[in-house]
């Protein structure tokens, strides 16, 4: 199910984790921080929106690691109902599409719940200060790449880079839904 996350909460601030990566560590905002902001993306490995924009997302994220942003990408998604999203297939979507930045589990879901993340992918752009100043979408692309399409994100974020604040207009990500656990 498709599903559309609220318009950013600016200067809300970057919540902190402690999550197992795809490289068996354990990697904390603190170790992803960028000296002049951070991209958390929540992302998984058998979404459509996620698949269809993957191949251009890796690239856009260079450029931001670039220009001092760091980045992490964290798996939420509930992978006993959705066995694609297993850790092991996380290894492998990521070696697939040769990720430069840390892939996390959030086998609790807590981290997700901390951030209200809503979809995959779900993009919170932070300053410096860790305070959120994007979260849009990557481009007017969805399962499908938009040639040509407007760089939102990285225009956004190196926005964020040179001057600690995001653009003013957004237009919000779209995506599968968090697939949440079911309430014991």
């Amino acid at each position: 199910m498709a599903a559309t996350p609220p318009i950013c909460d600016f200067g809300w601030k970057a919540q902190d984790f402690s999550l197992l990566g795809i490289d068996g560590k354990t990697t904390t905002l603190d170790d992803v921080r960028g000296p002049k902001g951070t991209l958390v993306m929540f992302i998984c490995n058998h979404c459509p929106y996620v698949r269809g924009i993957i191949s251009r997302l890796t690239g856009e994220v260079a450029e931001l690691q670039a220009n001092g942003i760091g980045v992490v990408a964290i798996m939420a998604n509930d992978a006993a109902s959705y066995p694609a999203d297993s850790f092991d297939n996380m290894k492998i979507f990521a070696a697939e599409n040769n990720f430069s930045f840390p892939y996390l589990i959030d086998e609790t879901q807590e981290v997700a719940r901390a951030y209200d993340a809503v979809c995959t992918p779900d993009f919170f752009g932070f300053n410096a200060h860790d305070e959120l100043q994007y979260r849009g979408r990557m481009d007017a692309s969805r399962t499908e790449l938009v040639e040509g399409a407007e760089r939102d994100l990285v225009k956004a974020m190196l926005q964020v880079a040179e001057t600690g604040k995001g653009p003013s207009q957004q237009i919000a990500s779209m995506g599968c839904s968090i697939k949440w656990r079911e309430s014991a």
